[in-house]
């Protein structure tokens, strides 16, 4: 049986370029699904699921998206439908890949369908955005976008070769041999600054001679958030989490959040979790200059020229204990939260620019007061890169696995 590409997109305003990209994936192979997101005219062509099907989806009616001519709202109804639609099929083994095109419009509607499906599912979108800033579009996931060059307004000599390309692309994406890989080892993730880096690189390592395979996460915000993904859709056996920094930034209106919903992916899949206060103690800012006004008498770190690293005050690192536990309390398997007791980066030991026992001690009290009795709190002796911390935090993970594992195998 072909595989089949399923095809999103408004077939009133570029039916005729659908049309085209539809004759060329099929004549490349693949059978092809057509989704119709349309609401100013009619399809140029009949989809093999309609507008109104995709409304319906978001939990809209299609006559009342039509009635209201409101171009906004039609367009958030139909990518949310677009997004319901297509996780189905794919839930349902219906479909291989996914293409959209489009402006603004047709990416913001591809693109929504597009991340609402796991990493490794086949994902292209033809956009005339793509040589600008892509991630309000790609966000965490694997999106291949392709420019066009010109606008995608009718069919010419330029825009065939490239839809043309655009149709090739994703045919050898959905008919690549599939490799099975009976080795495949666990996986588990991990995170990591440049200030956190030799514990993560001496943790990892016991974890590999463990025989997990280990993803090293950066914590810049997109590391943060991509990882929080690929947890969430099932991946992850294990997460060691040695930098949170990600969630002061979040609180201090930093350059490297990861959005309100770190640290929350863990809990909710019910996997093992080390947890560390790594680089806790700074919150992101670009160079010097782009540091906000109301920040210029605070503690600061010139990291380089591009990078300006804020000390967070004993009133924020208790904010930082309020809300790690809030998160960590909801967990469904056990957690461990480490904490290195001579500093939790690699400038905020005894004589460095960010050391403030006051602040670490506000965190310490804090997240004593809030931490569910069940979350185990190791108190370590240690600075957070000394060797002695690192193979504590991987040891603890690998018996939380060990333990996870014999709870699995009770339950079959």
């Amino acid at each position: 049986m072909p595989k089949t590409v399923a095809i999103v997109g408004t077939l009133d305003t570029k039916g005729e370029e659908f049309a085209y990209l539809r004759g060329r994936i099929e004549s490349a192979g693949p059978a092809t699904l057509v989704i119709d997101c349309g609401v100013l005219e009619a399809p140029a062509f009949t989809p093999d699921i309609a507008r109104g099907q995709v409304a319906t989806a978001a939990g809209q009616e299609l006559e009342d998206l039509l009635a209201t001519r409101d171009r906004g709202s039609s367009i958030a109804a139909m990518a949310a439908g677009a997004a319901v639609v297509v996780r189905r099929l794919f839930e349902e083994g219906r479909i291989q890949g996914l293409i959209s095109l489009g402006g603004s419009a047709g990416t913001t509607i591809g693109t929504t369908a597009m991340r609402s499906l796991p990493a490794g599912f086949p994902k292209l979108m033809v956009s005339t955005l793509a040589s600008g800033d892509t991630r309000p579009f790609v966000g965490t996931k694997d999106i291949a976008m392709l420019y066009p060059i010109v606008d995608i307004a009718g069919l010419n000599r330029l825009s065939r070769q490239i839809l043309g390309n655009a149709a090739a692309a994703i045919a050898g994406m959905v008919n690549r041999e599939e490799t099975e890989d009976r080795g495949a080892k666990p996986l588990i993730a991990a995170t990591m600054f440049g200030v956190t880096t030799p514990c993560v690189t001496v943790a990892r390592r016991i974890l590999e001679q463990s025989s997990f395979e280990v993803l090293v996460f950066h914590a810049t915000g997109a590391g943060g958030e991509a990882m929080e993904g690929l947890i969430a859709d099932g991946y992850v056996a294990g997460v060691l989490d040695i930098t949170t920094t990600e969630l002061a930034d979040e609180l201090a209106g930093g350059v490297m959040s990861a959005g309100p919903h770190r640290l929350e992916a863990a809990a909710r899949k019910g996997i093992p979790q080390v947890v560390c206060p790594g680089a806790i103690d700074m919150v992101n800012f670009g160079p010097l200059e782009s540091v906000p006004e109301k920040y210029r008498q605070r503690r600061l770190y010139i990291h380089n020229a591009n990078v300006t690293l804020m000390r967070t005050t004993p009133a924020e690192c208790a904010e930082l204990a309020r809300i790690t536990p809030e998160k960590l309390n909801r967990a469904r398997r056990a957690v461990v939260f480490l904490i290195p007791l001579r500093g939790v980066s690699a400038i905020d030991s005894a004589g460095l620019p960010f050391s403030w026992p006051e602040a670490d001690r506000s965190y310490l009290d804090a997240l004593k007061a809030n931490l569910d009795p069940r979350i185990r709190v190791a108190e370590v002796d240690a600075h957070i890169n000394d060797e002695a911390f690192a193979r504590n935090a991987a040891h603890c993970l690998l018996e939380l696995l060990e333990q996870s594992q014999g709870r699995d195998a009770q339950t079959v």
